[in-house]
């Protein structure tokens, strides 16, 4: 009977390390995938700022172009 039992907890043992398994693959894949999506967050998020430094250039030269055009009328 002692045999029997532990065949029994055996089995009951590989089906939890195989669902913890599945768990850990499934973790691990997901982990992957974040990594992924965050260096492709990172270079968007680069290629935005460097956007929005241009335009706040474009800005200050267009301010300044019509700060110069408002001082010369009369």
């Amino acid at each position: 009977m002692t045999i029997i039992n532990f065949l029994n907890y055996s089995d009951r043992m590989d089906a939890d390390l195989k669902v913890l398994e599945q768990k850990v693959t499934q973790l691990i894949l997901l982990c992957d995938s974040l990594r992924a999506e965050n260096a492709q967050l990172r270079q968007n998020l680069s290629a935005v700022e460097s956007d929005s430094a241009t335009l706040k250039s474009n800005m200050a030269q267009a301010s300044q172009r019509i700060e110069s055009l408002l001082s010369s009328l009369p």
